[in-house]
C-alpha cells in the first residue's frame, strides 16, 4: 500500500501555482522553442497579423511574396485610419534581394542587398490622390514636377509609375518610402499549441523579421536597420485564429485589405504586463520588458531584463525602476493612442556577465552607483548617484509616453508602449513623444503582483544586495523526486 502519496501531490499542485508573470519570464528565457536558420529561406507570401503603426504615423498593412529566382513584390497598403479600415493608397514594389552574411552588428540577423526595378502607386479616393501629389509636386526632384496636374480626376484602378530603374525616375521621397528594411532578415520558427480542447499537438508558425524604420522621418531614407519592425507571418503558417492574415493574402493593389471593425478599448493600465518574446531594438538591444502599474496611486514599476542574445538566453544586466505617471489624455497626433508622462524617480542595476561588472567598476566616482564594488548578480541602487551615466540612466527625468491598449484574438489584453527613438536618446520632451508603438506587452495579472519577490531564473545562489543568497524556483521534476522520498511501501 502506498502512503502520503497527498504530499507529492500538494507539491507538484503548488510548483503549477508558479505566477502567470513568472511563468510568461520562464517561457521566454527557455525561448518558448523558437528556431531561426542562417540563411533564412524567404519563398512565398509574407503578411501583416494587423493594422501597424509607423513613425509619423502611418497606418499600414503589408503583404511580400518573395520567388524562388530572389525577384520580390511588395504590397503597402496606407490607410486614413488606425483600424485599417478607410484605404488613401497602396504601393506595388517590384524588384531583386540578395541574401549576403550574417549580421556582425545584430546577432541573429542576415544582411542583404536590394535593388529596386519599378514602384507603382494606387489611389483608393479622389482625397488621397490630391494630398499625395502636392507632396510629389512639391518636394521631389525636377523629373517628377507635374507627376499629377492640379485638378486632374481621380481614376479608380489606375497605377501611376513613381520609381523606374529602366528611366531612372524616382519620385518616392515624398512618401517617405524607402525599402531598407529589405536590408536586414531574420525567419524565426515555432510550433502553436491548437487551441481547440478537444484537439492535441501544434501548428507550425514562421515570422520574417525586417529592418526597422527610424523613428525620424527626415533620418528613415538613409537609416541603415539595426533593429526590427512587428514581424510579417507566412501565410501558410501562421498563428490562429487570424482573421487578418486571410483578409490581407488575397488583397491586391487595387482590392486594399479592410480589416474587420473593433471596440475601442478604455485605458485600464492597472496590473502586470510582460513581453510576449524576446525584444530587439537598434543599436543592437535584446531585452525582455515586465511592468505593474498600480492605478489606485499612479504608481508604476518595471524591469528590464537586457541580453547579448537573439533568444534571451544570455542576460548581460537587469535594470529596475520605479515612479509615478500621470492621467492618460487622448493623442492629438496618433487615433487610438493615449498620452501621459512618466516620472521615474528611482532605479537599481544588477550586472549579470562578467563583462557588465568590469564596464561599471570602470565609471568615475559618483557618476554610476558605489565605484569599483559591483559584483555579478549583486543588485545595486543607483538612485543617489542619480543614474548611471554608463548605461545612459539619468534620475530623475520625466518621460512623454504614447500607449494603446488591445485585445487580440484569443481575446487576451495587449499594452503597446511607444517606441524608444532610434538615436537611443529618451522622449524627455513633448516634441520628442512617439507616434508608434513597440512590441505589444501581454496582461499576466490583472491585480499587482509584487516585484520584489521576484527571482532570476538564470542565476542560483547569487546573492541581492544584502547578501541574501537567491533561490531559484525548483523545477516539477525535483519536486516529484523530494515527494517520491517521503513515499513508504508496507
Amino acid at each position: 500500500m502506498v502512503r502520503c502519496w497527498w504530499l507529492a501531490g500538494l507539491l507538484v499542485a503548488c510548483a503549477a501555482a508558479e505566477p502567470p508573470c513568472r511563468q510568461q519570464l520562464r517561457h521566454l528565457q527557455d525561448s518558448a522553442g523558437i528556431a531561426a536558420r542562417l540563411p533564412p529561406r524567404l519563398e512565398g507570401r509574407w503578411v501583416s497579423t494587423g493594422c501597424e503603426v509607423r513613425p509619423g504615423p502611418e497606418f499600414l498593412t503589408r503583404s511580400y511574396l518573395f520567388y524562388t529566382n530572389r525577384l520580390f513584390k511588395a504590397l503597402q497598403f496606407y490607410y486614413w485610419d488606425p483600424s485599417c479600415r478607410e484605404p488613401s493608397y497602396s504601393l506595388v514594389i517590384k524588384g531583386k534581394l540578395r541574401l549576403r552574411q550574417a549580421s556582425w552588428i545584430t546577432r541573429g540577423a542576415t544582411e542583404a542587398d536590394y535593388h529596386l526595378h519599378k514602384v507603382g502607386i494606387v489611389f483608393h479616393s479622389q482625397k488621397a490622390m490630391r494630398e499625395v501629389a502636392s507632396w510629389i509636386n512639391q518636394t521631389s526632384g525636377e523629373g517628377c514636377h507635374g507627376f499629377l496636374p492640379p485638378g486632374r480626376s481621380w481614376a479608380p484602378g489606375a497605377l501611376y509609375e513613381v520609381l523606374s530603374a529602366k528611366t531612372e525616375r524616382d519620385c518616392t521621397a515624398a512618401l517617405g518610402f524607402a525599402m531598407h528594411e529589405l536590408s536586414l532578415v531574420r525567419v524565426e520558427r515555432h510550433f502553436q499549441p491548437l487551441l481547440q480542447p478537444q484537439q492535441s499537438g501544434s501548428r507550425l508558425v514562421e515570422e520574417l523579421y525586417l529592418g526597422d524604420i527610424h523613428t525620424d522621418w527626415g533620418e528613415r531614407l538613409h537609416y541603415r536597420p539595426t533593429g526590427y519592425q512587428r514581424p510579417l507571418q507566412s501565410a501558410l503558417h501562421h498563428v490562429h485564429p487570424c482573421p487578418a492574415c486571410a483578409i490581407i493574402s488575397r488583397a491586391d493593389e487595387h482590392h486594399p485589405p479592410v480589416l474587420p471593425a473593433r471596440a475601442a478599448l478604455p485605458m485600464q493600465l492597472s496590473g502586470s504586463w510582460v513581453s510576449t518574446h524576446c525584444e530587439v531594438r537598434p543599436a543592437v538591444l535584446f531585452l525582455t520588458r515586465y511592468f505593474t502599474f498600480h492605478g489606485n496611486n499612479h504608481t508604476w514599476e518595471g524591469h528590464y531584463y537586457h541580453y547579448s542574445d537573439p533568444l534571451c538566453r544570455q542576460p548581460t544586466f537587469t535594470i529596475y525602476a520605479s515612479g509615478h505617471y500621470s492621467q492618460g489624455i487622448p493623442s492629438s497626433k496618433v487615433r487610438g493612442g493615449t498620452e501621459l508622462a512618466f516620472k521615474v524617480t528611482q532605479a537599481r542595476v544588477t550586472p549579470m556577465d562578467q563583462v557588465t561588472v568590469v564596464m561599471l567598476n570602470s565609471s568615475a566616482a559618483g557618476s554610476c552607483g558605489l565605484a569599483g564594488s559591483w559584483s555579478a548578480g549583486v543588485e545595486q541602487d543607483i538612485t543617489p548617484t542619480n543614474g548611471c551615466l554608463a548605461l545612459g540612466i539619468k534620475l530623475p527625468h520625466t518621460e512623454y509616453e504614447l500607449f494603446k491598449t488591445e485585445q487580440d484574438t484569443q481575446e487576451r489584453s495587449l499594452l503597446y508602449i511607444g517606441e524608444r527613438p532610434t538615436d537611443g536618446s529618451s522622449p524627455d520632451s513633448p516634441d520628442k513623444r512617439p507616434t508608434s508603438y513597440q512590441a505589444p506587452l501581454i496582461q499576466c495579472a490583472a491585480a499587482s503582483e509584487e516585484f520584489s519577490n521576484y527571482i532570476s531564473l538564470k542565476y542560483v545562489g547569487r546573492k541581492d544586495a544584502n547578501g541574501i543568497e537567491a533561490l531559484k524556483p525548483l523545477p516539477v521534476a525535483f519536486l516529484l523526486f523530494i515527494a517520491l522520498l517521503f513515499v513508504r511501501w508496507d
